[in-house]
């Protein structure tokens, strides 16, 4: 049986197809904003963002997903020396990236929005504000893709001289910070708060008001909240990390997790973990949905695309490249030699970014060394995720291979060169993969909401959280009294929650 005969029985489904992206001229291929044909410098124009936007929702993409930082990339050749990041574009300079969404929004109907915000770098209620408004400009098209902070140059300048706390430390103040927003959206107002009475002249019953009251070891949060209800009452919550505490936070909380592995066997390694504690954690696995990061670079034929990949290997800053990973891992590659393994080191950045960089996975080459040069290497194309090269169809049967070996849900398709990377995606992949059935035809209603994008309309509450979530009885109900409520809410913080009130 061919390859091809293989494929056509085996039953396929859509697959989430995001794009990735940030409010800078470098994203993970360090360098090639020198290319003629890049146009990343360009990332502080609304007209970059909203010909993407449009781009994107010709291409029927679920969503796009913005990355952002606090800080520089300065670990490398540190401490504190941002020279390799600045020189290169890596990731800097860097603009705040909510603020091009509600242009997006506005010039399409069905594109998602995910947003990357740090729990260290606002006050809860206030974020709540700014993503709120977020789900009513966009009509309910906003997702949170919540970090806890990595950088220590982030924290320097946000923490008031205080250093960055460590990696698990983080993520017991973000639970607590996302118990706040949980029931600042969810528990403040109910769903039939805002009646808008002429007759009476009453906009909103301030007896479908009520504050939270949340205390917590890090917030003190009396609320109410200042925004009305939104159209998904809580936007989709997402999360990138997948140490042993990320994957614990993700099980708890997320809909969605972008997780990485370098090879389909060390995905799924990552996937299979994440999906055992989602169940310890009493949820649907199902419900839980994984992303991998990939570079595409696809050409008509396979001369054509390996020319490109030279083309951008010659452009790509391997300086820059080292500052990235500097950033990501806490590591500082300048004090390794080229050839010397990083296999007994830890950091306190992103966790699970340095076990996937120098700790053995499935699916590794025999003997592999993952040294300071094959790091530098591999980060000056792909970044932090993969690179798929090829014919329409050779990216198409690579992504078929790591969806039958992972079990991946999607993936979030970031540039080499920007718009081309993505307007290749759009032209010559997007039809393969539907030929296929691994992307849908279109969507399947004009002005889908984030979470029918990521679940589809066959649920009860197509814009609300699956029932599963620890968060589904926070919300305080049309027609529910307010005694029946703060019984309802009480008994789900008892059972959910660390923090009770």
């Amino acid at each position: 049986m061919t390859s091809e005969t293989k494929r056509q029985k085996k039953q396929r489904k859509p697959l989430i197809i995001n794009a990735f992206d940030m409010g800078c001229p470098g994203l993970q291929t360090p360098g090639l904003w020198k290319h003629p044909d890049d146009k990343s410098r360009d990332y502080n124009t609304i007209e970059y963002w909203t010909n993407l936007a449009k781009l994107l929702e010709k291409g029927k993409f679920n969503a796009l997903f913005i990355a952002d930082v606090l800080g520089p990339y300065d670990v490398y050749n540190g401490p504190a020396n941002l020279t390799a990041a600045a020189k290169s574009g890596a990731q800097w300079p860097i603009n705040e990236p909510t603020a091009v969404i509600s242009a997006m929004a506005a010039v399409t109907k069905n594109l998602s929005f995910a947003v990357t915000a740090s729990t260290i770098s606002e006050a809860p209620y206030h974020w709540v504000r700014r993503l709120a408004t977020l789900d009513h400009l966009t009509k309910g098209r906003i997702g949170w893709n919540i970090v806890s902070g990595y950088l220590d140059s982030a924290a320097r300048n946000l923490l008031n001289g205080e250093p960055l706390p460590e990696h698990d430390a983080r993520y017991d103040r973000a639970q607590e910070y996302l118990e706040v927003v949980y029931q600042l959206f969810l528990s403040s107002w109910a769903d039939d708060a805002v009646v808008l009475d002429k007759k009476r002249g009453i906009f909103s019953d301030p007896e479908r008001i009520r504050e939270i009251n949340y205390k917590g070891e890090f917030f003190d949060v009396p609320g109410p909240n200042i925004t009305e209800p939104t159209p998904q009452r809580l936007p989709v919550i997402l999360q990138a990390g997948s140490s042993s505490k990320g994957m614990k936070y993700a099980a708890q909380n997320a809909e969605a997790v972008f997780i990485t592995g370098m090879t389909p066997e060390g995905l799924g390694y990552k996937i299979k973990q994440l999906k055992e504690e989602v169940k310890k954690a009493g949820r649907d696995p199902a419900t839980v949905k994984t992303v991998q990061l990939v570079t595409v670079i696809v050409a008509p034929t396979h001369e054509e695309a390996v020319a490109k990949f030279k083309e951008y290997k010659e452009l790509s800053d391997i300086e820059g490249a080292q500052a990235l990973f500097g950033g990501w891992t806490g590591i500082d590659l300048a004090k390794y030699g080229w050839d010397e393994e990083l296999d007994k080191i830890e950091g306190n950045a992103i966790r699970s970014m340095v076990e996937t960089w120098t700790k053995p996975f499935p699916g590794d080459p025999e003997n592999l060394k993952k040294t300071r040069g094959y790091i530098a290497d591999r980060i000056c194309i792909g970044g932090s995720g993969v690179l798929f090269l090829g014919t329409p169809q050779e990216v198409a049967d690579e992504i078929e291979e790591w969806v039958d070996v992972s079990g991946v849900d999607g993936f979030n398709f970031t540039y080499a060169i920007t718009p081309g990377s993505f307007e290749d995606i759009v032209e010559l992949l997007m039809p393969e993969l539907r030929r296929r059935g691994l992307a849908w035809e279109d969507y399947p209603k004009e002005g889908l909401t984030f979470r029918e994008n990521l679940y589809g309309l066959d649920r009860e509450e197509p814009t609300y959280l699956p029932k599963d979530h620890p968060a589904y009885n926070l919300r305080w109900k049309a027609g529910e009294s307010k005694e029946e409520f703060e019984a309802k809410l009480k008994k789900t913080l008892e059972e959910h929650f660390k923090k009770s009130n």
